[in-house]
């Protein structure tokens, strides 16, 4: 039985972002209530109005997918010609071409009339600038030209990578003339785009849209014009403006009367300024962009029909600014206009940087008005480009104009936010992008979308830098019309496919109370679930009361045995929890629609039983371990994509050489270009050092080998500085490399030229024993492309097939084995090549599989002021037992903790973060745990030598953290001796397990606060925390606490963790963590 669910989906036009439900329609089924995108609309205006369409689209935004299909398919524009369709490069005379176009001699003249569209970018305004400045003179003998602009741009630097850029278009259209129209959602753009077309008879136009959000959601819309509607409309439009006497009118007089045009034929009300809110408005908030006009508008007609004497202004037509129809616009009753205006910069409302283009016309058409009070104040909010907006935000930037409340102070909610969600039933779907499951809400949706009663749209963004691409999407239904350009805030199901993600983001930020969760988690057992969830996770499912399910596929034969059945199964166990009574329709109707046949579909949803459980929440899971409390998670990804990552992995080539040709290197030393060198590894200077001092510092009895070691430097001239790390080049177990050079046939005493561990593109010449022991990874962890790539040496076939199996991942049970291998029994390069005997590479392909060998860097715990001819770190030894009960190790501290007094060691130097104020006075406040007291070590040292050579020292504050004194008191008698002499000021000891109540660093910081505020706050100290990452929320709140106080005392109001941001900026705290 075939399990093909979405053949549909096989061309590659057809899995766009810009389409909707990724699917591309025909130009000739665009009409009526149909599902559409903003872009394809764009798309359908510009192919049936214009002569030639010059499109400047990067390749994954996709802004001209559809125009190039239908230019293929020969589709006609409603000049009765087939279109052109021309695909140009982002760069600089990019618009040279159109230009050239409309101007060569051969151009046909009975033409002229016809319209001429861009498609592009605004990332493409800057190239297109000189010649839309040329077309600009010369337009009276030049075609209607229309740029229909996607608000869409990488932003360097910037948190979501992809933004939403209005900047662009505005600059553009006031320096150069150019009327500019903006849409507000995909219900309206259509006709947007036909009224940008219209102006562009009269005066170059650009229509602009939201590029990032609203451009590319699927959604109903219930009129879309086809075709023969777009040329009615065109022709009357143009034939009622276009009469001698209504030739000789100004641009201003020209929009209006082209907007009473449109409006009388389509039967709208659109306006170049549009009000909504209450009627007797206070304070008018002006905004212009798609997701501000729509967010504002929403949030304020539901603040007015509470009382709120708010409005909000969009400014549909920026360019030409009519002040008349502005003021005309404005409630009588307006006390302050409030422009909402976007500006490059980062947010920051002084007037050091200006105002933003929008407040400059505003202000322009209040100021001379003879209709406004002089009293009425008109005020600029900027907002940067990288602003992601949401309910919550626009409401806190609309509470700051109406009341003046700090912008970053205003955190809360209000019935007006829930009103946008209680009548629409909401999903989100969180997984990686390369995931078969990744395809479900696409499917779903195209599901939903089949009840002519309901309305659905959808939204799906990438974030390429999490987990190797990860994708968000979210999709909604209603009875009503949806407008919501913006990420779900209270899902009522919510569903993610990989357990990694719950580490990286904070899933349950948006779900509603009482909602759903949905956990894919492949082999989990109900015991395991508290190991396996993080701990905020389990503590938000019992606070929001969330129903908690588990899906696992490994339950299902079926889809171990094909893979392609767990898209289905997804779907169907979401219709199980989400829609029911669709599972309980007509089977035949349900299996069309999903791209399935009746029989699996039946046999799935008999899957849907075995793997899908609902899980009771134990009651210990409200409460959260302060020790393991993790990170505050980032609620939503960073679109910084419209498509999955592309994970094709090229193999570098292959430079190995025999020891023939390294021998010539050695007598033709020009020729070859060969260089005598200590270690080659040309991006870091090495150096030869010797153990001086190995001394354990825990108990031999204590279950952690912690031990401090000495080098002696010598003269190999090594130079380090407080704070810098010490890189260890370590070197594999020698009785390992023997025994595996015996077990494999190698000979050891072979020349071979192998890359460098520290750059591969560098080559040294080693004997396979020299390559086993310093270069080659082969007791390292072998990744999933290791096994695929062993499996073409492989002369059995079922070796070769375990392989592959294990290598692409080719069902869930591969999966689950590599998991366990790499997690569980930490499986090597060398016991894969023992297991797999019929796979034997020869050395040379060996060294091309396996990783090189990587320095290992440990903070430095000396001064070289105090200790001029040594070094000195502290270590603890890595070791485990595996399921086979075979011992393993840390190579690098094995390697260490084996080293005897007077052993060579390679060493290099790592810069750090960790670096000592510049002024010896200036107080340090130091917190470690475990080894990570080591840096700390080197700080004491340097302020004892300062002090020693008369330098003014502040006082230091030192916070260490570990589980007994009697084992883990690291450096105990040295820190006491320090405070004895006056160095260490404080010496706050946290022993977690020596008591009943288990006690932290935090503690005692928070026990000795008014230290902490006079050395950090009064005395201007620095902050540094050195060790695991689990303590960073509670010590970093402790600052924060201190920051809150110390401005109460002083009667200040401040945002303590934009405090410790800029505590971060001026370098004043300091995490190196691990």
């Amino acid at each position: 039985m075939s399990y093909q669910l979405l053949g549909k989906h096989s061309q590659a036009f057809e899995k766009s972002s810009s389409l909707p439900f990724g699917e591309l329609p025909s130009l000739s089924s665009l009409n009526g209530p149909t599902y559409v995108t903003a872009q394809l609309l764009v798309q359908q205006v510009a192919y049936a109005l214009s002569d030639k369409i010059f499109t400047y689209s990067p390749e994954t935004f996709d802004l001209d997918v559809a125009l190039k299909q239908w230019r293929s398919q020969n589709e006609c524009n409603i000049f009765g010609d087939i279109a052109g369709v021309s695909a140009m490069q982002t760069r600089a005379g990019a618009g040279s071409i159109a230009l050239g176009y409309m101007f060569s001699k051969d151009f046909d003249l009975s033409k002229r009339h016809v319209p001429q569209s861009i498609i592009a970018s605004s990332a493409s305004l800057q190239h297109l600038r000189p010649q839309l400045d040329q077309l600009s003179l010369l337009y009276s003998v030049a075609n209607p030209v229309v740029a229909h602009i996607a608000a869409v741009d990488y932003a360097a630097g910037s948190s979501s990578s992809l933004v939403s850029d209005y900047v662009s278009s505005l600059a553009l259209a006031e320096d150069l003339g150019m009327a500019l129209i903006s849409s507000t959602s995909p219900h309206e753009i259509q006709h947007m785009s036909l009224l940008a077309t219209l102006l562009a008879t009269t005066m170059p136009a650009m229509h602009v849209y939201d590029g990032v959000h609203i451009g590319r959601e699927t959604t109903r819309v219930v009129d879309v014009l086809d075709r023969s509607g777009l040329s009615e409309n065109y022709n009357a439009v143009l034939k009622a403006t276009s009469g001698v006497e209504k030739k000789h009118v100004d641009n201003e007089g020209k929009v209006l009367r082209l907007f009473q045009a449109l409006n009388e034929e389509l039967g709208t009300d659109y306006k170049l300024f549009e009000y909504h809110g209450h009627p007797e408005a206070e304070t008018v908030v002006v905004v212009f962009g798609s997701v501000e006009a729509m967010l504002a508008t929403k949030i304020v007609t539901e603040l007015a029909k509470d009382g709120e004497r708010i409005g909000v202004m969009n400014v549909r037509v920026y360019r030409p600014f009519v002040e008349e129809a502005f003021v005309e616009t404005l409630p009588k009753t307006t006390q302050a206009v409030v422009v909402l205006g976007q500006s490059n910069q980062q947010h920051d409302n002084s007037d050091a940087l200006g105002h933003s283009r929008l407040y400059t016309d505003v202000l322009a058409a209040t100021s001379f008005s003879p209709d406004l009070n002089n009293s009425l104040l008109v005020k600029d909010i900027r907002y940067s480009v990288e602003e992601v907006w949401t309910p919550a935000k626009m409401l806190g930037y609309l509470r700051h104009a109406s009341t003046n409340i700090d912008l970053h102070e205003y955190v809360g909610s209000h019935p007006s936010l829930d009103a946008l969600n209680n009548s629409t039933k909401q999903y989100t779907f969180w997984d990686l992008d390369d995931s078969i499951a990744a395809l479900a809400p696409r499917s779903l949706g195209q599901l939903l979308s089949l009840d002519s009663a309901s309305n659905v749209s959808m939204r799906s963004g990438y974030d390429n830098l999490v987990q190797g691409g990860t994708t968000r999407t979210d999709l909604r239904s209603s009875s009503r019309s949806i407008e919501a350009s913006y990420s779900i805030a209270a899902a009522d199901v919510t569903y993610v496919g990989e357990e990694k993600l719950l580490g990286e983001f904070d899933v349950l930020s948006g779900t509603k109370d009482e909602s759903t969760l949905v956990l894919r988690l492949p082999g989990v057992k109900d015991e395991d679930l508290e190991k396996k969830l993080p701990v905020a996770l389990r503590k938000g499912v019992t606070t929001k009361k969330i129903q908690l399910f588990i899906l696992d596929p490994l339950l299902s034969n079926k889809v171990s045995e094909d893979r392609t059945l767990e898209l289905l199964l997804t779907q169907l166990a979401f219709l199980k929890i989400a829609r029911p009574e669709l599972l309980e329709a007509d089977r035949k109707k349900l299996a069309t629609s999903i791209g399935s046949l009746p029989e699996v579909l039946d046999a799935g949803a008999a899957e849907v039983e075995k793997t899908l459980r609902k899980i009771e929440l134990p009651e210990s899971w409200s409460t959260l371990e302060p020790e393991v409390e993790s990170f505050s998670l980032p609620a939503d990804i960073n679109v910084n994509s419209f498509s999955e990552f592309e994970k094709n992995e090229e193999e570098p080539p292959s430079y190995l050489k025999t020891w023939e040709t390294v021998a010539k290197g050695f007598v033709f030393k020009e020729a070859y270009g060969t260089k005598n060198d200590l270690r080659p590894d040309l991006g870091t200077k090495t150096a030869i050092v010797h153990v001086k001092e190995h001394r354990r510092l825990t108990p031999m009895t204590y279950d952690r080998n912690i031990f401090h070691i000495e080098f002696d430097l010598g003269d190999s001239g090594l130079k380090y500085d407080i704070g810098e790390a010490l890189g260890i080049h370590a070197e594999n177990n020698k009785h390992e490399v023997e025994e595996f050079v015996k077990w494999y046939g190698l000979n050891p005493d072979e020349v071979v030229e192998v890359p460098s561990r520290e750059d591969p593109s560098v080559l040294e010449n080693r004997t396979v024993y020299q390559a086993l022991m310093q270069n080659v990874d082969i007791f390292g962890r072998p990744p999933k492309r290791f096994y695929e790539a062993l499996s073409e040496f492989a002369d059995k076939d079922t070796e070769k097939q375990q392989l592959l199996a294990l290598g692409i991942g080719a069902n869930q049970e591969a999966v689950v084995e590599f998991k366990r291998r790499a997690e569980v029994d930490t499986i090597t390069y060398a016991d894969i090549l023992l297991e797999f005997p019929s796979a034997h590479p020869s050395f040379h392909d060996i060294v091309r599989l396996v990783a090189p060998m990587k320095r290992r860097e440990y903070s430095i715990a000396s001064s070289q002021k105090v200790q001029p001819d040594s070094v000195s770190l502290l270590i603890v030894t890595v070791g485990w037992v595996d399921p086979q009960g075979r011992d393993r190790f840390g190579q690098a501290t094995r390697y260490l903790d084996a080293l005897p007094v007077g052993a060579p060691v390679t060493v290099s130097i790592k810069p750090s973060v960790m670096k000592l104020p510049s002024r010896t006075e200036a107080p340090l406040i130091m917190a470690g745990l475990g080894t990570g007291l080591a840096p700390f070590r080197a700080f004491v040292q340097e302020r004892a030598w300062q002090k020693q050579q008369g330098m003014p020292v502040g006082d230091v504050l030192l916070y260490m953290g570990s589980r007994h004194q009697r084992e883990e008191y690291l450096y105990g008698e040295e820190w006491e001796a320090y405070q004895d002499a006056g160095i260490i000021t404080l010496l706050g000891r946290a022993f977690s397990r020596d008591q009943p109540q288990k006690v932290y660093i935090q503690d005692r910081m928070r026990q000795t606060m008014d230290d902490v505020r006079k050395a950090y706050l009064h005395e201007h100290g620095s902050f540094y925390l050195c060790g695991p990452t689990w303590p960073v929320p509670d010590v970093t709140n402790v600052l924060e606490e201190a920051i809150a106080i110390d401005a109460k005392a002083s009667g200040k109001r401040v945002d303590s963790r934009k405090e410790i941001e800029k505590l971060k900026d001026d370098l004043r705290y300091v995490l190196e963590v691990y």
